[in-house]
């Protein structure tokens, strides 16, 4: 148990400081903060077994640094996107090839199949639209190519909402991060800042909980 609060301890040192964190791998590691930040973003959008992994706030920050001059923001713009756009297609094809046999077990060890029913009734609800507002989802933004993979989505229409929702995605918060991230009141309370996006992100699936617990309130009363 103590080992695992730790765990929570770091995972959330991380995101409240990920200026600082960034920070020190650029430092440390230079022109190699790219490769580390394609593999990041990559491994985001294209494992389902890691979904956890900084998306929203990793790009922000990164922004932020290309704002300073730590880093080119076309490289990172150009890099980042090929990363998500290659992500989703990998994810795609993995969920093609074993995906089918996932949703009849449920002990498979490697994913939450409790995410993977979530991200099948979001897309019953917006079709093929999916691909590009998951983007911007944490959580569903993993398992949406995946499950598209699964329902045999046909390849080039995944790959043209895959293409726009990669780009609109990375742009926004690289160039958010670019343009905003030093300005000084949101430089002085960069950790807040992060924070707020962390929040945002996660606020549709917190909405959902509560909306799915509010419904099921009633009929718990009942009995």
């Amino acid at each position: 148990m103590e080992l695992i609060h730790r765990l929570i301890e770091l995972f959330l040192d991380y995101f409240l400081h990920l200026d600082q964190h960034l920070g020190d791998v650029i430092q440390s590691f230079g022109v190699w903060t790219y490769v580390l930040l394609f593999a990041i973003v990559f491994c985001e959008t294209g494992l389902v077994v890691t979904p956890i992994l900084p998306g929203d706030s990793l790009l922000f920050a990164a922004g932020t640094f290309a704002g300073l001059g730590s880093l080119n923001v076309w490289w990172l713009f150009g890099l980042l996107c090929a990363a998500a756009i290659l992500g989703d297609t990998v994810n795609y094809w993995v969920g093609h090839w074993v995906g089918p046999k996932v949703f009849t077990r449920e002990d498979v060890w490697y994913l939450n199949k409790k995410y993977l029913d979530e991200t099948h009734r979001f897309y019953e609800k917006w079709g093929a639209e999916t691909i590009i507002i998951a983007r911007f989802m944490p959580i569903i933004r993993t398992f949406a190519p995946f499950v598209a993979g699964i329902g045999a989505m046909t390849y080039g229409k995944f790959l043209a909402y895959n293409v726009i929702g990669g780009v609109a995605w990375v742009a926004t918060f690289i160039f958010g991060g670019y343009y905003f991230g030093n300005i000084p009141v949101v430089k002085n309370n960069f950790s807040l800042v992060i924070m707020a996006i962390i929040i945002i992100s996660v606020l549709p699936g917190i909405i959902k909980f509560l909306q799915e617990y509010l419904r099921a309130r009633p009929s718990t009363a009942a009995k």
